[in-house]
């Protein structure tokens, strides 16, 4: 074990099964273990016979406990910072030990495991190429309102975390802010009741009203879509594009799909044709930049 190391530690979201064989070593051999609540953390560490101290670290004494386990890093001790459930610092106390960590330049090692917003993104069947994780919305309903509007243009799926007895309320004020679209209710991830509700927001809302929602929530948010806007011709893009010479036929189409909203099959087919064919007789074809 290297000393002076802290570890961030994921733990599991639910099913103990899916604690990594790497994080029970490591929380073995660390010096201390920093937990968000001790006596949940104490169930984990008893069911896989792990017996290390124990120091609390949650947001209303991070500053605190923050010091004190930065003081255990500077005597060469080594500490493994974990959370209730999933990966530390995500919606989680925990970035401001590691900032002060980096800042002092005592190494800090990442363990990856669960998450409840990836968890529930992989099974979501929306977007994931580009999506926002957001956290909690503010619970009080005029901040909620304006955190919400702030993202209403974010490309991407949206993914935040929400308790169970504001859910509905929050559905609500994104029908009304963001529109109609498709969410996804992923409840209880990797427990014995877990759940996943889809549909789009009303639809969601009257599911969710037939029943008292129970556990941890996690809420997906389709794309929204886009203003129609006046696309440039295919054509007119390709010669603007050919004319600047520093592209390949590939790149040319890549870019000339984007622009014009044809697919790239489509574009690439087009350049090669105009390329064929004599790319001058297309340039002074009377098409300008204008």
């Amino acid at each position: 074990m290297t000393t002076a190391t802290l570890y961030i530690v994921a733990t599991p979201i639910g099913n103990l099964e899916d604690m990594t064989y790497r994080a029970v070593r490591i929380l073995g051999e660390v010096d201390l273990i920093a937990a968000e609540d001790t006596r949940h953390s104490l169930k984990l560490l008893n069911h896989f016979g792990i017996s290390k101290p124990l120091t609390s670290y949650f947001d209303h004494n991070q500053q605190l406990k923050g010091e004190r386990i930065l003081n255990a890093l500077r005597r060469g001790k080594s500490v493994a910072l974990i959370s209730d459930a999933g990966t530390p610092c995500i919606s989680d106390p925990g970035y401001q030990l590691v900032r002060d960590a980096v800042a002092e330049g005592i190494p800090v090692v990442p363990l990856p495991g669960a998450s409840a917003a990836i968890t529930a993104l992989s099974a979501s069947g929306l977007p994931t190429d580009i999506f926002t994780f957001a956290g909690f919305p503010p619970s009080r309903q005029g901040k909620r309102r304006t955190f919400l509007s702030g993202m209403s243009a974010l490309p991407g799926t949206l993914i935040l975390y929400e308790a169970p007895h504001r859910l509905v309320d929050t559905l609500t004020d994104i029908r009304e802010l963001l529109g109609e679209r498709q969410v996804i209710v992923a409840r209880e991830l990797t427990k014995m009741f877990e759940e996943c509700i889809r549909g789009t927001v009303s639809e969601v809302i009257a599911t969710l009203s037939q029943d008292v929602v129970r556990g941890e929530v996690v809420l997906l948010i389709a794309p929204g879509t886009a203003a129609p806007q006046e696309s440039e011709s295919l054509e007119h893009v390709l010669i603007r594009l050919m004319t600047d010479g520093s592209l390949s036929i590939k790149d040319i189409a890549k870019q000339a799909a984007m622009i014009s909203g044809v697919s790239r099959s489509e574009a690439y087919s087009e350049a090669l044709k105009m390329k064929n064919d004599g790319f001058k007789r297309y340039k002074n074809s009377g098409i300008t930049d204008g």
